[in-house]
């Protein structure tokens, strides 16, 4: 589990692609500290496992699944990425619940300006927007944000000074594709709104061996 707040800034080293896979190497410094292989990382939200290590770098498989769902198929050697280690029992919750799991991705329609925050609208398919209310929590590139105004397609959100110059996120244009992953409150409280036990009920019955000659 993460928190959606981020530790540092890093990038991206080296990529060897397959297929439809991907290995992906990223330097790093501070959230390398104490870091094993088979640890977790959030690379852009996206929770990866540590394969490979050295002093300044890990290195991270990247399956086919994860390519379709978040943006790491666009990354380039160079691509700067937003870095946090899974959180320890007893740390600071600085951020709110995130998981890693992106649920996908939505599109940077604007940047702009005001005072000392700048504010990014983010375009988003439905199945996405169901989630997402105002003042309440999303998580984009891995980065712990409130959601500040919504509408039919789009959200907001407001980037104060810290957030933007410890994060990737300002550096982001218009166009420009970003990981979301939605409060997931939200979607376990619509999963049990909508459970239904007769659906997971056994349609093996006595009845149904006898008509059809089993006993």
């Amino acid at each position: 589990m993460f928190t959606g707040i981020v530790e540092e800034k890093g990038k991206v080293v080296l990529i060897k692609k397959g297929g439809v896979s991907s290995r992906i190497t990223f330097s790093a410094e501070k959230v390398l500290e104490n870091t094993q292989l088979g640890d977790s990382i959030a690379v852009n939200g996206v929770c990866l496992t540590v394969t490979e290590i050295s002093q300044a770098t890990f290195t991270a498989d990247i399956m086919a699944e994860t390519m379709r769902r978040s943006s790491l198929g666009t990354l380039s050697v160079g691509t700067g990425v937003n870095l946090e280690r899974a959180m320890l029992c007893g740390g600071r919750f600085g951020g709110h619940i995130v998981s890693g799991h992106i649920d996908g991705t939505g599109t940077i329609t604007e940047t702009k300006r005001e005072e000392n925050a700048v504010w990014v609208t983010i375009k988003a398919a439905d199945n996405l927007m169901k989630y997402i209310i105002e003042k309440g929590s999303v998580a984009l590139d891995g980065i712990s944000l409130t959601v500040a105004t919504v509408g039919n397609d789009f959200f907001k959100v407001s980037i104060i000074p810290h957030t933007a110059s410890e994060t990737t996120l300002l550096s982001k244009k218009p166009g420009d594709i970003i990981n979301i992953e939605c409060d997931i409150i939200g979607k376990y409280v619509e999963k049990l709104m909508a459970y239904r036990p007769e659906q997971n009920e056994s349609r093996i019955t006595a009845g149904f061996l006898a008509k059809n000659g089993f006993i």
